[in-house]
């Protein structure tokens, strides 16, 4: 299945991504008015610098994408509440990441250095300091995501019903990331668990949330749809998971300009059971599945070393393999979407079952 997404359809993103961007430098100009700061405190300051400076770095802004393409299923008209959404969205965003480079000792992220590792180039000899801040730098993100949504300018029963699913979606990212740690200490995690992790980690708070807080601004009754759009979301999560997990193993291909996400062989170095290590682990024997396991975990495994596992890989078909379900994922999530058409606009049903394919087709 190969969908078009349109030049209209490109346009609107990089508008929503644009107006987004400028709200959120004006919510960090107003931080001040809304967020009491210990005077003389030189750490507070300077924490708050480096989630303005981490957080609008950016990246591809889906999740407020998502959120207004949401909105539009129900109507074309401007929503109140939108702009509120989106920053809660992605200060969770922040929060999550923050301490996700933690969990992965991460000094990179977004073409930057990750606030934790910014922390520790500033306290070199400090290391609890260090990680101190930066824990405390992303547990602020996180109380800041659900601030912006109590000042929402909406109906109280939006705005609770907002928090409701900010605070859900909260607490289950939490839990899909122990649930992330728990899958590096299996020997060969099962498929479905896989699934799992990522649904929990990144699909609910990424795809589901945006989705359900989009249908909910714009005066839609998401409750009877959860299941269509819990299935939408954990497709086009495990599909954009795998992806990402494919793009560090063998890098980039075709004209997909991914390769900025990370350095390729992270996974392995870090230890990550991921969806391509999995599959490698799956197929090779003897010598070869003794050279990956040592590899593993092996913050000093040489680019050789690496070079030989996706020699192995790829001469068991495991790029073929994962490109295929890649693929797969996507179409179905695409054919979800479709099925969306007796509730929703054509118009924006149309662009969500467009989005599945469109980062699958940059790989072929």
């Amino acid at each position: 299945m190969h969908v078009n997404v349109t030049a209209t359809t490109l346009e609107r993103v990089a508008g929503h991504r644009i107006r987004f961007d400028a709200r959120f430098e004006q919510y960090f100009d107003s931080l001040g008015e809304r967020f009491d700061v210990p005077v003389p405190s030189r750490y507070v300051p300077r924490c708050l610098e480096l989630l303005r400076e981490f957080s609008m770095r950016g990246g591809k802004r889906l999740r407020v994408v998502l959120l207004y393409e949401a909105a539009r299923l129900v109507t074309a008209d401007e929503v109140p509440g939108l702009a509120e959404a989106a920053l809660s969205i992605e200060l969770l965003q922040t929060h999550g990441l923050v301490h996700d480079d933690i969990i992965d000792d991460a000094p990179l992220r977004r073409g930057g250095p990750s606030t934790y590792y910014a922390y520790r180039r500033e306290f070199p000899d400090q290391d609890a300091t260090a990680l101190g801040l930066a824990i405390l730098a992303g547990d602020l993100a996180a109380f800041l995501s659900t601030q912006v949504l109590l000042e929402a300018e909406v109906p109280a029963e939006l705005r609770q019903a907002l928090l409701g699913v900010h605070t859900r979606t909260a607490a289950e990212t939490v839990a899909g990331q122990i649930a992330d740690l728990e899958r590096d200490s299996h020997t060969l995690p099962d498929e479905e668990f896989l699934h799992t992790v990522t649904d929990f980690k990144s699909a609910r708070y990424s795809i589901l949330a945006p989705l359900t807080m989009g249908l909910l601004a714009a005066g839609g009754d998401p409750a009877p749809h959860r299941a269509r759009l819990h299935r939408y979301s954990r497709l086009v999560g495990v599909s954009e998971q795998m992806r990402d997990d494919f793009l560090d193993f063998f890098g980039p291909s075709g004209d997909d300009p991914a390769a900025e996400v990370k350095s390729t062989g992270a996974d392995i170095r870090s230890g990550r059971r991921t969806y391509a290590v999995r599959a490698v682990l799956a197929a090779a024997t003897g010598a070869d599945a003794a050279l990956v396991e040592a590899a593993l975990g092996d913050p000093g495994c040489p680019d050789e070393t690496l070079g030989r596992i996706r020699e192995i890989a790829r001469a068991a078909g495991v790029d073929r393999r994962l490109k295929a379900e890649i693929r797969r994922h996507a179409e179905a999530a695409a054919a979800e979407a479709a099925s969306w058409g007796p509730y929703w606009r054509a118009e924006a049903v149309e662009f969500f079952r467009g989005l599945p394919m469109w980062n699958v087709d940059r790989m072929s």
